[in-house]
């Protein structure tokens, strides 16, 4: 396959069904859209590029699916969006959908590196019961061998579960205490980026289902994301919940995420040629 199009393209996926604590980030794909084109702000990123321009990113809207045909129709999308030689960038959703998106992914590129913002290691290797909650999407990923390296960033919850299943599929692990790691952030080849907003201390982003004391600042996620340096070619944002959220602080601050991951990728072009 040859890209010939690598415009970054939004696409919705309200799904939080394999939620294991509270519902709600299946509405947050409008609240993100909402805030990110609120006049309280303007369009600039911080690496200088104007997302107000036509075209220089596209928005396909919200996928439409049942629960029980959820996976399969997220990997087909997300299939079919790469298909067309585009970046595309996932508004979520808990963070479970990750999973059938790295299996599109994985058809595309051979040596993905994933960057996993979060305060959890989401590695068990079942939740509940259940192998696809959005406690485990990361040991399906590493199990199956969709990726070449998964780095984690702002872990803060980790049990010894989950530290046997980072050792065990070779997980480069971060903690909160030996953060930055913005040397460990160069990666050879495709990249992607997959931000849970639970990895930001809950004072700057409360609409969580799960909020974990002492995370990220907002400028200390910006300068983690802005370190990253590769061939960015997908990224999701996930598990904001509205119905947890204060006067809209972390829609606002997951508009602010994803203009910065927006204009990571149109500021550094995609390689071009086969893949």
């Amino acid at each position: 396959m040859t890209r010939t199009d690598a415009r970054p393209t939004l696409l919705g996926i309200p799904f939080d069904a394999y939620s294991s604590y509270l519902r709600g980030p299946a509405q947050a794909p409008p609240k993100i859209r909402e805030a990110l084109h609120c006049d309280a702000s303007n369009s600039w990123t911080e690496t200088g590029v104007d997302l107000s321009v036509p075209g220089v990113y596209e928005d396909a809207g919200d996928l439409s699916f049942t629960e029980t045909s959820a996976f399969s129709e997220i990997e087909k999308s997300v299939n079919a969006v790469i298909e067309q030689g585009k970046r595309p960038v996932f508004l979520g959703g808990d963070h479970s959908i990750t999973y059938p998106i790295i299996k599109a992914f994985a058809r595309h590129y051979s040596q993905l590196t994933i960057i996993h913002f979060d305060a959890h290691p989401d590695l068990y290797d079942e939740f509940e019961g259940n192998r696809l909650s959005h406690a485990c999407p990361f040991a399906r990923i590493m199990e199956s061998g969709l990726a070449k390296r998964l780095v984690q960033l702002g872990i803060r919850t980790i049990n010894r579960h989950q530290r046997e299943q980072a050792h065990k599929f070779g997980v480069e692990v971060f903690e909160m205490g030996a953060l930055p790691a913005c040397n460990k952030l160069k990666a050879d080849g495709p990249v992607y980026i997959t931000f849970d907003l639970d990895v930001l201390d809950p004072a700057f982003a409360p609409g969580l289902s799960h909020r974990e004391p002492g995370g990220m600042s907002v400028r200390e996620a910006i300068a983690q994301l802005h370190a990253i340096e590769g061939d960015l070619v997908g990224a999701d944002l996930v598990e904001y919940n509205p119905v947890q959220d204060i006067g809209g602080m972390t829609a606002t601050v997951a508009a602010k995420i994803l203009k910065e991951i927006l204009g990571k990728m149109i500021s550094r072009p995609a390689q071009t040629g086969s893949i």
